[in-house]
């Protein structure tokens, strides 16, 4: 199926030096608590990559599947993008081991972390890729786990037609309320699912929403709970969940993210170029729009550019939508 993503409007604009450089083109929807559409600019209908924002609605299909995790840190992990940090791999291999896996199992790439730190570190003490290491692993941990608690075989889970990719599918597609448009790879190897904007939004406001107990808010609190799990020390969606309470955010390759807030609405954004530094200054202009005041979103609403070292421009949020 030929992809129908029709590019998105003007988000945001590199100035440097006093000068207008540039513009990040892309596409953002706003949802308020109902789930009605408030604000929106570009193409928020037709379907897109989430990638890695995909993962918390991943998880509910693991744990509808017969994945029990005694930790919610746990599953902070399966829904996760970890830095690579030593207590992320600690925590990783600590899931495999209670299946009785070890790394070898994972099907993910090897890779070095994404976190800058702990990247440096593993080079400085002459490591390398490792797939423990890949910033997925928590999630193709749990989905190892989900195998071998539904009595599947772990032999080909990254296939899309492998009844564990079949539940992940289906989870996506009952909380996004769309059929998934495409299904492609993943850079860990897994299958990645098109779905729209507006579709992603209100899965994660349905996520925030939840009645206690039920698994859509067991996703949501864990991740809540352990931010740090879910990305890094320091990281976009670690700085967000730890600094707007209730709030739940998921950054995805390619420049996606998706926010919500209960009782207050949610974001999904894409940049068409794919790249990640507008994301934040857009999504900061998105839940300011609804409302939503925090200190970290005055530290967030633009990105420095650096010339020589010193801050000489900003990638700020265009009031266009």
């Amino acid at each position: 199926m030929a992809h129908s993503y029709t590019g998105g409007a003007p988000l945001a604009e590199v100035v440097r030096s006093g000068f207008v450089e540039g513009l990040h083109r892309g596409s953002v929807v706003v949802l308020d608590a109902t789930g009605t559409v408030v604000a929106s600019a570009g193409d928020v209908l037709s379907p897109i990559f989430p990638r890695s924002s995909s993962k918390p609605l991943q998880a509910i299909g693991m744990l509808r599947s017969g994945l029990r995790l005694v930790d919610s840190a746990d599953l902070a992990l399966v829904c996760g993008s970890h830095y690579g940090e030593d207590f992320h791999l600690a925590r990783v291999d600590a899931l495999l081991r209670s299946g009785g896996l070890t790394e070898s199992d994972l099907r993910c790439p090897p890779d070095l972390p994404i976190g800058e730190a702990a990247r440096a570190a593993v080079l400085r003490a002459g490591g390398g890729p490792a797939r423990i290491r890949m910033n997925c692993s928590g999630k193709h941990a749990g989905m190892l786990l989900t195998c071998l608690a539904a009595g599947w075989p772990v032999e080909g889970y990254r296939e899309p037609e492998h009844p564990l990719q079949e539940r992940l599918r289906a989870a996506v597609e009952e909380f996004t309320g769309e059929p998934v448009a495409a299904v492609g790879v993943d850079g860990c190897g897994a299958p990645v699912l098109a779905v729209s904007l507006t579709g992603m939004a209100g899965a994660f406001l349905r996520l925030v929403s939840g009645a206690p107990g039920s698994v859509e808010r067991t996703v949501a609190d864990a991740m809540r709970t352990h931010p740090e799990l879910v990305a890094g020390t320091g990281a976009e969606d670690t700085r967000l969940m730890t600094g707007v309470p209730g709030l739940l955010s998921k950054v995805g390759a390619e420049g996606v993210v998706v926010s919500a807030v209960p009782g207050v609405g949610a974001v999904a954004i894409k940049i068409d170029d794919g790249a990640g530094r507008p994301r934040m200054p857009v999504l900061v202009a998105a839940l300011r729009r609804l409302g939503v005041t925090a200190a970290v979103l005055a530290e967030l609403a633009e990105l420095p550019l650096l010339g020589g070292g010193v801050p000489v421009g900003a990638i700020r949020a265009l009031p266009t939508f």
